[in-house]
C-alpha cells in the first residue's frame, strides 16, 4: 500500500467504500430509470428501512450528513427558535454554522463531560417560554454516538425525548455513526430511535462503507409533511437518485451494516486494549463505538502522524482522536500501537 493510501486512524470518513456497495452501484448503472427518486431502487431502499422501522415514517434521502441535519431541523423550527445541543455536537462544531445560516435558529450549546445530554444539563436553557424576548427552545438534538465516542442507552433516549415532549419540544438524532451504536446496544434501530421518542433521525452510512448519502427518517411523520419542497430548495433532490437507494438498499440488506460496524468497534476495543497499558498514554473517554480519545505526550504526535494520520482534539491537553472504520486491519492495530511503544523509548 503507498503511502499516501495508507490506513490510518483519522476518521472512518476517509476509509474506502465496501466492495458490495460498489457493486449495487454499478448494476444500478444499467439503463435507463425514472428521475429524482421515482425509480425502483429508491423504492426498494425505502422498504428496507420499512422493515427496519415500519411503514409510519417518512423518508428522504439527500447527499450528506450537513444536509440531513440542517434540512431535518428546518422541519421543525423556525428563526425565533432555538435548539439544545451539547457542546460537541457535529451541528455546533464542524457544519460551519450551516445549521444557524440556513434555518435562522439559534444553538443553545452544553458542555458535556462525554459528550452526553442530560436533563440537568440542559435545565438552564429551557426558559423564557411563551416571553416574545427569548429564543424559543423547539429541539432538543443528541448525536449517537457522540462525537466522544459515546453511546446513550435507549433509557436515556427515552427521558430525553419525554422531557422535550413534556415542554411541546422535539427530539433530533444525529445518527451519522447509528450503526455503530446498534451494535453497541445489541438493539435494532428501532428500539432506540423510534420506540424511544426520537422525532427526526439523520441516518447516516457514509462513515460505515457507503460511498456518499444520508437519509432524513421522520419518525414523527407529521413533521415531513412538506418535506419534498424544503428538501428541493435544500439543493438535494438528486437527479440520479438510485445511486444513493442502491447503496442504501444493499447496506441494510444482509447485516451489511452490522458486519461493518460490528468490525469498526471490535478494532476500536483492540486498540484501546493494546494502548491503555502504555505508560504516559491515557485514554480520556469510554470506548462505546470507534473513537478512542488519548492524552499521550506531545513529542511524539507528529511522528505519529506522519506513518499513520489521525487528528488533534485538545492540542492544549495533548488530546487526540483515532477513529477506526469498517476497512481496519488487525495488522494496522498491532503496527500502530508497536511504533507508539517505538516513539516513546527515543
Amino acid at each position: 500500500m503507498s503511502a499516501k493510501n495508507k490506513r490510518g486512524f483519522a476518521s472512518d470518513n476517509n476509509s474506502g467504500v465496501h466492495p458490495e456497495i460498489l457493486k449495487a452501484i454499478i448494476e444500478a448503472n444499467e439503463g435507463h430509470t425514472i428521475a429524482y427518486g421515482d425509480d425502483i431502487y429508491t423504492e426498494r431502499a425505502k422498504d428496507k428501512f420499512y422493515e427496519y422501522f415500519g411503514n409510519d415514517i417518512d423518508i428522504y434521502f439527500v447527499f450528506i450528513g450537513t444536509a440531513a441535519n440542517v434540512l431535518g431541523l428546518n422541519t421543525a423550527t423556525r428563526s425565533w427558535n432555538s435548539i439544545i445541543c451539547a457542546e460537541t455536537a457535529h451541528i455546533n462544531e464542524d457544519e460551519c454554522g450551516a445549521p444557524e445560516k440556513f434555518n435562522g435558529f439559534k444553538l443553545l450549546s452544553v458542555e458535556t463531560p462525554d459528550g452526553k445530554l442530560t436533563v440537568d444539563l440542559i435545565r438552564k436553557h429551557m426558559k423564557g417560554f411563551d416571553f416574545e424576548h427569548h429564543s424559543q427552545p423547539k429541539v432538543i438534538s443528541i448525536t449517537q454516538a457522540t462525537e466522544l465516542g459515546t453511546v446513550y442507552t435507549a433509557s436515556e433516549i427515552k427521558i430525553l425525548a419525554d422531557f422535550a415532549h413534556q415542554h411541546k419540544m422535539y427530539l433530533h438524532m444525529d445518527g451519522a455513526r447509528i450503526a455503530n451504536a446498534a451494535v453497541t446496544l445489541n438493539m435494532e434501530f428501532k428500539e432506540f430511535t423510534k420506540n424511544a421518542g426520537v422525532d427526526i433521525l439523520s441516518f447516516g452510512g457514509t462513515k460505515n462503507g457507503m460511498m456518499y448519502g444520508e437519509a432524513i427518517l421522520f419518525l414523527n411523520k407529521e413533521l415531513g409533511q412538506d418535506f419534498k419542497y424544503i428538501r428541493k430548495q435544500g439543493m438535494q433532490l438528486a437527479s440520479k437518485m438510485r445511486f444513493i437507494s442502491a447503496q442504501f438498499e444493499c447496506y441494510l440488506s444482509n447485516n451489511l451494516w452490522y458486519i461493518n460496524a460490528e468490525h469498526s468497534n471490535r478494532m476500536a476495543q483492540l486498540l484501546e486494549s493494546k494502548i491503555r497499558n502504555i505508560p504516559h498514554i491515557n485514554v480520556t473517554q469510554k470506548v462505546e463505538a470507534n473513537g478512542i480519545f488519548a492524552v499521550i505526550p506531545k513529542e511524539i504526535i507528529n511522528d505519529l502522524k506522519q506513518e499513520y494520520f489521525f487528528y488533534d482534539w485538545d492540542e492544549s491537553r495533548s488530546e487526540v482522536r483515532w477513529m477506526t472504520s469498517f476497512d481496519t486491519k488487525k495488522e494496522d492495530i498491532i503496527n500502530f500501537v508497536e511504533l507508539t511503544k517505538k516513539k516513546l523509548l527515543h
